[in-house]
C-alpha cells in the first residue's frame, strides 16, 4: 500500500499503519475546515460591503470553525504536534521517559473521554436550540465535540500500547536540533 503524504513518517513506532488513512482524511477535512471558513468569512465581509449580507454566512462559518478546531485536535493527537511535553521527554530515557508519556497520554484519554461524556450530553440539549434565521438545531455544530474526543481517545490509546510496548523513543528523538548562531 502506498502512503500518502499527508500522513506523517514521525513516530512511526507508536502508530498503527491501519489508523494511517484516517489520518489522512482528518489532514483533508482540516484543509476543508480551513479553505471553507476562509471564504465564508471573505464572502461575509464582500457581502457586507457591498450593501447585501448573506447572514446564513454567519452560520457557515461558524460550522467550519468548530468542526476545524475539533478535527484539528484529533490530526495533531494523531501526528504528536500538540498536547505532549516532548521537549522535556526527549531528554529523559528508560523508565522515567516511559511514565512522563504514560502520564501525559492517559492525562490526553481522561480529557478526550470527558470530551465524549460531556460532548455527548452538551448535543442532546442543543438538539432542542435553534439558530435563527435557518433554525439549524445547535447539535449540528456541537455533534463534533464527542466525536473529536472519541478520536483523541483512539490515538492517545494508540499511542500508549504501542509505547509501552517498543518504548516511546524513536530515531527522531536522537536528531540534533542545535543551530549555530554567529
Amino acid at each position: 500500500m502506498e502512503e500518502s503524504s499527508l500522513v506523517l513518517r514521525r513516530h512511526r513506532h507508536l502508530k498503527w499503519s491501519a489508523l494511517d488513512p484516517l489520518e489522512a482524511v482528518l489532514m483533508v477535512l482540516c484543509g476543508v475546515s480551513i479553505t471553507g471558513f476562509t471564504l465564508s468569512v471573505l464572502f461575509d465581509v464582500v457581502t457586507r460591503t457591498i450593501g447585501h449580507p448573506w447572514l446564513w454566512l454567519q452560520q457557515v462559518t461558524t460550522g467550519f470553525f468548530a468542526y476545524g478546531v475539533f478535527i484539528g485536535m484529533a490530526a495533531a493527537t494523531r501526528r504528536l504536534d500538540h498536547l505532549y511535553l516532548s521537549e522535556i521527554t526527549k531528554r529523559t530515557q528508560g523508565a522515567v521517559r516511559a511514565a512522563l508519556e504514560s502520564f501525559s497520554r492517559l492525562v490526553v484519554l481522561g480529557v478526550a473521554l470527558a470530551m465524549v461524556w460531556f460532548g455527548y450530553k452538551n448535543f442532546q440539549l442543543d438538539l432542542g436550540s435553534f439558530r435563527m434565521p435557518s433554525m439549524i438545531p445547535l447539535g449540528t455544530y456541537t455533534i463534533v465535540v464527542p466525536l473529536s474526543g472519541a478520536l483523541i481517545a483512539l490515538f492517545a490509546i494508540e499511542q500508549l500500547v504501542n509505547g509501552l510496548r517498543h518504548g516511546y523513543a524513536g530515531p527522531e528523538d536522537h536528531v540534533s536540533v542545535a543551530v549555530s548562531v554567529e
